[in-house]
């Protein structure tokens, strides 16, 4: 055993070196460069993404970098990734590095003299414009970006109960189905004329501003949904959480597909196209950074004690019952926001897309993201997603890799890829070096 072990280290070094040698002049990029590289490389694909696809004998410019393209044609493969390489990373690559310089004494000089808020509004703008011109190329990259976003909320709000307060919730399918309901109905009474709600009581005109109020309305309604799992839930322990969110789950689907005035089993349809790009980018940034807070709060700290020892919490004064109903009671009003949204995304909403899918699906996220953490989570939900929309073509088989992938994750990272870790934006952004570390780096290339 021991000789196995010595004639495998020379090979795991070797790729380690090789991989110090790849990532070493990139180690000091910041943030403004790889968001500016991020905006070339979708521009370039904008302006000449098709054409240069036929060129290289592509039929188009692949939807999700190429990896749908290639599973139902594989003989493309070679074109696929020639088209990643010179659309996608030689752009990212050479603007990242060669604005290293640049961008980091920009950043430095602006956290110098304006606000870091400021900054980070920068990059958010940034970013957003990356997404929006990636989006532009079809309708169904902006589908799958809305949708991703959308599981972003419903991960970061989950993981806050299945992660920092260390309980196990099957809840959040209800709270998803209360928040849609309620944000649908609150458009569709208001704002539309609506075969089961008759004429508008508003003027149209005023529902893409007052949508907010549907979508805080719809969290509202989750929330006090949320009451009737915590309450009693919390003056015990064990798993009777996980037992009691799970019987809500259902008790909710059951409740709504016998209520006619919302369409019953048929569902509810014709909720205006209000959650447009920029609205779920918005709302995504939002709950990411309030929930960001609120695990960083002094609540956030108390979650964790009471995670790690209930009874000690409560001895150190914590009061873990009306902590952990604030915690999950702040959880589900996020659930709520996010179905709202996934509500008008689909301009439809049915019983059915709330039962046990949805359950499975935005626990793998949160699983496979990581634990207690919110960057895990954002990472679990983009990956999850991304890599569903990705294998569709293989149909059935698709949920057969995915679970595999699913348990090698579990096996080899029980808490997930990225767990554990705080989610600190200022030191993301921050620059890495100075211009003549970086003349440095560039010189001796390590």
């Amino acid at each position: 055993m021991a000789v196995a072990v010595q004639d495998l280290t020379p090979e795991k070094s070797a790729l380690r070196r090789l991989w110090e040698r790849v990532q070493g002049p990139f180690l000091h990029v910041p943030m403004l460069s790889w968001l500016v590289g991020a905006l070339v490389a979708v521009l370039i694909e904008l302006s000449v993404g098709n054409n240069l696809a036929r060129l290289i004998g592509l039929p188009k410019a692949p939807v999700l970098f190429g990896v749908s393209l290639i599973l139902k044609e594989p003989v493309l493969v070679p074109a696929a990734i020639v088209y990643i390489v010179l659309v996608y990373l030689a752009p990212v690559a050479l603007v990242a590095r060669g604005t290293a310089g640049w961008a980091n004494r920009t950043v430095a000089k602006l956290l110098d003299t304006i606000p870091a808020w400021v900054v980070i509004l920068i990059h958010l703008l940034l970013l957003y414009a990356v997404l929006h011109f990636w989006a532009e190329v079809n309708t169904y990259r902006l589908l799958v970006l809305r949708l991703t976003m959308i599981a972003i909320v419903l991960t970061v709000s989950l993981n806050v109960v299945n992660g920092y307060m260390g309980e196990f919730s099957c809840s959040h399918p209800g709270f998803m189905a209360l928040g849609a309901y309620g944000a649908s109905v609150f458009s569709l009474l208001f704002f539309v004329d609506d075969r089961i709600f008759g004429a508008p009581i508003l003027p149209p005109a005023l529902g893409p501003f007052l949508f907010p109020l549907g979508l805080i309305a719809g969290g509202l309604l989750a929330s006090v949904g949320a009451l009737f799992v915590a309450i009693p839930s919390f003056r015990t322990r064990g798993d009777y959480l996980a037992i009691i969110s799970l019987a809500f789950t259902f008790i909710i689907k059951s409740v709504i597909e016998n209520l006619e005035v919302v369409g019953g089993p048929r569902g509810l349809g014709g909720q205006p196209d209000w959650a447009t790009l920029p609205v779920v980018f918005a709302w995504t940034v939002l709950a990411v950074w309030i929930i960001n807070n609120f695990v960083r709060s002094t609540l956030g700290r108390a979650l964790n004690a009471v995670r790690d020892d209930e009874t000690a919490a409560s001895a150190m004064t914590v009061n873990t019952r009306r902590t952990k109903m604030t915690a999950f009671l702040f959880a589900a009003f996020w659930a709520g926001i996010g179905g709202g949204l996934l509500a008008h995304v689909l301009k439809y909403v049915n019983p059915g897309s709330f039962g046990l899918q949805a359950l499975a699906e935005v626990l793998a996220m949160v699983y496979f993201g990581g634990l207690n953490s919110v960057v895990g989570s954002m990472v679990g939900a983009v990956g999850f997603n991304l890599l569903s929309e990705a294998l569709r073509p293989l149909e059935i088989f698709k949920w057969i890799i995915i679970p595999v992938l699913l348990i090698l994750v579990m096996i080899f990272r029980p808490t997930g890829l990225i767990a554990f870790r705080e989610f600190d934006v200022l030191k993301i952004i921050r620059p890495k070096h100075t211009a003549e570390g970086d003349t440095d780096h560039a010189l001796t290339g390590s």
